[in-house]
């Protein structure tokens, strides 16, 4: 977008001209934000208006052209390179006018791809232009937790998922990845649960300008589902059938947990629905201890009896000794 005459950029953005470069930063993502075409669709003053603020970010967030617009005013963009005359121009704003705003999947997009265009002429290493993990199935989601590497202007640091089994979550597992074109091998610590992350130092996106400075990879947990085992917060939760004659006259019965089967007592007279905690036989924590399983027990009646069953039932329900619906006979309205 090119300047009109001179424009106080630090009016723009609503700063001070001390303000720091985090608090122009944040100044920046605040009205881009407010001014995004996707959030004011159809309105002409409020894409003019975000222009204007990219035109003043690109300048105040540079060190060299902030400082040359310090300096000389509205002829900043004049000091720089060699002119015809032998005097010195300078590049001016970079043109925002062909952006194309319905490329960016969300707000976020657009702003880690102009953070990285406005650094290096054409996007930080991981952005849309590419697949950081070699079409792995990771992506960059333009998340600005980790910070940005010093003198660099850009989130460096890249995060994405990886999907463990049951197995490989708990008890640990090495898992080859490609980042960036790198083949690298991941240790994933015995006890990982969902949505934890793993940092690998060092993975992460080059700087545009230093390239000794490169970012880290976080790696957010997720499991694929269990046939069995369920998360309860930080314990396991399982469901395990019983028979009605097992419930009513206790028994014991193996249930598998996540490294072995193991004995259990059910009581007698127990509920369907009703739960019995295996005490540390749940997951691993970061410090080898365990949390509990709970066996939800579900009392499950046969489809198909025998002659000999159905003859049971049948003296048990000419014996039974008590009825299951008394207390029905007080309700009323």
């Amino acid at each position: 977008m090119a300047s009109t005459g001179f424009k106080d950029y630090y009016s723009v953005l609503g700063v001070a001209k001390s303000a720091d470069a985090d608090g122009i930063k944040k100044a920046f993502r605040q009205l881009a934000r407010k001014h995004h075409p996707d959030v004011n669709p159809g309105d002409k003053a409020a894409e003019e208006k975000f222009k204007e603020i990219n035109e003043a970010y690109e300048v105040l967030s540079d060190k060299d052209k902030r400082a040359k617009y310090d300096q000389y005013g509205q002829y900043w963009n004049k000091a720089g390179a060699p002119s015809p005359s032998g005097g010195s121009y300078g590049r001016g704003a970079s043109d925002f006018d062909d952006v194309e705003f319905g490329k960016y999947g969300n707000f976020d997009e657009f702003i880690n791809d102009l953070l990285g265009r406005m650094n290096n002429g054409g996007g930080a290493g991981g952005g849309r232009g590419g697949d950081p993990f070699g079409g792995g199935g990771f992506r960059n989601p333009g998340n600005y937790a980790g910070g940005a590497s010093a003198g660099s202007g850009a989130n460096l640091d890249i995060e994405a998922k990886i999907t463990l089994t049951f197995s490989e979550a708990f008890n640990g597992v090495q898992k080859p990845l490609s980042v960036n074109n790198e083949s690298i091998t991941v240790k994933i610590p015995a006890g990982a649960k969902i949505g934890s992350k793993i940092r690998v130092r060092g993975k992460g996106n080059y700087s545009p300008q230093y390239t000794s400075q490169r970012g880290d990879l976080y790696l957010r947990i997720e499991l694929a589902k269990h046939p069995f085992f369920q998360f309860d917060g930080d314990n396991l939760t399982c469901d395990v059938p019983i028979a009605p004659d097992e419930a009513v006259l206790g028994t014991q019965i193996e249930v598998p947990t996540p490294d072995g089967s193991v004995t259990v007592n059910v009581p007698a007279g127990v509920k369907s629905g009703q739960s019995l905690r295996l005490r540390g036989k749940g997951w691993k924590n970061t410090k080898g201890d365990r949390t509990d399983q709970f066996v939800k027990l579900t009392i499950v009646l046969p489809k198909d009896l025998s002659a000999i069953e159905k003859e049971a039932y049948e003296t048990l329900k000419a014996n039974r000794s008590y009825d299951p619906r008394s207390s029905l006979k007080s309700v009323k309205l």
